[in-house]
């Protein structure tokens, strides 16, 4: 479609006070101090990157340069990358940037990230005509993404880009004063958790990104009411951040009752003699003792021989 005249000025106009980067980020709703050259790569300046043959294509200028130190997040966690123009809190960046919003990830490595390492987990492009860079501008420069609950634990390299497509009608390779502008960030995460998923790091960004993929050259001003989205699918383990947890990583199942029941059913039955202690009584024994006892002589024998006697007598 063609790009009018208004809105060229319009973007030539604003292009120099425009432009953003990375603050720094919040886990679960906590701010997590100025990330600036301290657990975020950050730039110079706050201009873009149009030039996808070069390494800052990936984690922008001094991308190369490890940052000293890590934030820290448990996989399943809330990640909010917080934007910002010049100072804390302000513009963000000029309403005339609208694009998309895609965040990656790769295992942690201190050079500028070039190679096939990351991965897609999340990306925003433009929904009921609004792009994510206006959500960007009225979310006041906060953009979630939550970390895959499945993640195994690690050092990793997370890196969020807007793509402005203000000016993304022509390609750079055509016309270098004009092209899509590129904003990454990579922030060093260290990930806790139990999770065993591994992302599948096979994306490069300076061979998978093209000058004639539909979501580098793209109208902005053209009514858009849909955006094909750069670079590989979203990871499909990323589905794990919704907070539906792995197998490896949960609880034990509750013993269900059924199951307590038939428990208690395998259990031998006590006696009653094992539980009561018999009393004095109980204790006497009843049946007849195993020794023969000789019963008494009755004396029939003595009295016939006196009745002898005393008939002898008589006569």
């Amino acid at each position: 479609m063609r790009f009018t005249a208004t809105a060229a000025t319009l973007a030539m106009a604003t292009t120099v006070s425009a432009h953003a980067q990375v603050y720094g980020l919040w886990v679960n709703g906590e701010d997590q101090g100025d990330g600036r050259n301290t657990y975020i790569r950050s730039p110079e300046n706050n201009s873009p990157v149009k030039d996808l043959t070069t390494a800052d294509i990936v984690c922008n200028v001094n991308g190369g340069k490890a940052a000293p130190k890590f934030a820290k997040a448990a996989a399943g966690d809330e990640l909010t990358f917080e934007w910002y123009h010049n100072t804390r809190g302000d513009d963000i960046i000029d309403g005339s940037h609208k694009g998309p919003i895609i965040t990656y990830i790769a295992p942690y490595t201190e050079d500028a990230g070039t190679g096939a390492i990351w991965t897609k987990i999340a990306q925003d492009g433009i929904n009921g005509g609004e792009w994510a860079v206006d959500k960007l501008i009225k979310d006041k420069g906060m953009a979630k993404v939550t970390i895959p609950s499945a993640l195994k634990a690690g050092k990793y390299l997370i890196r969020q880009e807007i793509i402005a497509g203000h000016e993304a009608n022509v390609a750079f390779s055509e016309d270098s004063a004009r092209g899509a502008q590129f904003y990454p960030s990579c922030a060093q995460v260290e990930i806790t958790g139990s999770g065993t998923a591994v992302p599948d790091q096979d994306f490069d960004f300076n061979t998978g990104y093209k000058y004639t993929d539909k979501g580098i050259v793209f109208d902005v001003y053209g009514g858009a009411t849909s955006y094909d989205f750069p670079g590989p699918a979203v990871w499909e383990g990323a589905s794990s951040g919704s907070g539906s947890g792995s197998g490896s990583g949960s609880a034990p199942a509750p013993t269900s009752p059924a199951a307590q029941e038939t428990s208690a059913a395998a259990a031998p039955t006590p006696t009653f003699e094992t539980v009561v202690k018999p009393s004095e009584e109980a204790a006497a024994p009843t049946q007849a003792p195993s020794t023969p006892v000789t019963p008494p002589k009755t004396g029939c024998s003595s009295r016939r021989r006196r009745a002898r006697r005393a008939a002898r007598n008589a006569l």
